[in-house]
């Protein structure tokens, strides 16, 4: 479950990934001649879910469960497909079947919680991350009492960015203190003790937390009122350090992050031209000729969605707005693929990975990375 640290879970995430190529909110994971091999040759449902196939891994995930019923990894994985989609009946359905035939299965427990977390329904996620051994979530979940994420306010709301440079930025007030956010589709919520302090935000647990320079204690409260600008979030889980952030409010820099636990709460718009954060309530119309895609929404905080970077793709991408300077990350592999060609006369560092930087690439490459849906 999450972490409580914007750049924690980031920094694994490129690890694990080997990124060479810095720049990036966009991460293809698929190449078109990958996706052309895995249709042709019918792979199976693991590596169709490894390419980012979802649809054709969950048919056969259902066509392995149609000849053995007992496949608790068939059932989890369906669950896990669903869960990235936010379908949250057919999660129930899959996970709970799977942990019924894996009782030691805890990485579907805590998915199942993190389904239930997704609608708000706290009392029903903390015993399973309890049996899954997340005693940081189940703390910080276990800390609401009743409704969390209460809404009021107006329908839609639009908050100016304060900075765009290097990062996208606005003012929130945290149980009335006014203070700058980073916008992080990378993290989830989290502030700065000094925040905590001001807004009297008191800790109700402390725990123990991975950070880039190892443990650091991080303290569990609940806010009372986050308001962006004529809307209001009531009642839902914070966890912070005293490391992370150090910015106060009046300093004016970012005291905190808003990230995706945020975000998903409402039909979320973020207008790099128009310099603007758009907040719709769920169910409201949407805007008139936008264009649509699907997401993916990865625990606890990593959207993902389909687009095409060069001459590779399309496939399946990682939307990130938090990464510093950058743009798009590749492998040594993709850069090849999309037509890519990193400057490798001068390595840099980023995150303990060795990257490099790209050439700029042609109108048309930058046309697919600037249009790929966020």
């Amino acid at each position: 479950m999450q972490n409580g640290f914007a750049g924690a879970g980031r920094r694994g995430f490129l690890r694990a990934c080997g990124a060479v190529l810095g720049a990036a909110a966009i991460l293809p994971l698929l190449t078109e001649g990958a996706a052309r091999a895995v249709e042709t040759a019918r792979a199976d449902p693991d590596q169709l879910f490894q390419e980012g196939q979802f649809a054709a891994a969950d048919l056969g995930y259902a066509r392995l469960l149609e000849k053995d019923p007992g496949d608790a990894h068939a059932w989890a994985q369906r669950g896990y497909i669903a869960l990235l989609s936010n379908r949250f009946r057919d999660t129930e359905q899959f996970l709970g079947t799977a942990i019924k035939l894996a009782p030691r299965d805890t990485v579907s427990m805590s998915r199942l919680a993190d389904c239930y977390v997704r609608q708000d329904d706290f009392a029903r996620a903390v015993p399973l991350l309890r049996a899954a051994g997340d005693r940081i979530g189940a703390a910080q979940y276990g800390a609401v009492t009743g409704m969390p994420y209460q809404m009021s306010g107006a329908d839609s709301t639009r908050v100016p960015f304060r900075t765009l440079d290097p990062l996208p930025s606005a003012d929130a007030a945290i149980n009335g203190i006014v203070a700058p956010f980073t916008l992080d589709t990378g993290a989830t919520f989290t502030f700065s003790a000094a925040m905590a302090k001001a807004a009297g935000v008191k800790p109700v647990a402390t725990v123990m937390v991975l950070s880039g320079n190892g443990p650091v204690p991080a303290y569990i409260g609940v806010v009372d009122s986050l308001r962006l600008g004529s809307v209001e979030v009531r009642n839902f889980p914070v966890l912070w350090d005293d490391v992370s952030f150090i910015a106060a409010p009046g300093d004016g820099q970012p005291a905190g992050v808003i990230g995706t636990t945020i975000f998903y709460h409402f039909q979320t718009t973020m207008d790099y031209a128009g310099r603007t954060l758009i907040l719709r309530r769920p169910g409201a119309a949407r805007q008139a000729g936008t264009t649509t895609a699907p997401i993916w929404l990865a625990p606890d905080h990593f959207i993902f969605s389909r687009g095409k970077v060069g001459t590779a793709g399309p496939g399946l991408v990682l939307v990130d707005t938090g990464g510093v300077g950058l743009g798009i990350v590749l492998t040594e592999a993709q850069a090849a693929a999309a037509g890519v060609v990193p400057d490798y006369r001068k390595p840099e560092t980023d995150f303990g990975v060795t990257v490099y930087r790209a050439r700029p690439m042609s109108r048309s490459a930058a046309w697919h990375a600037a249009t790929c849906p966020v």
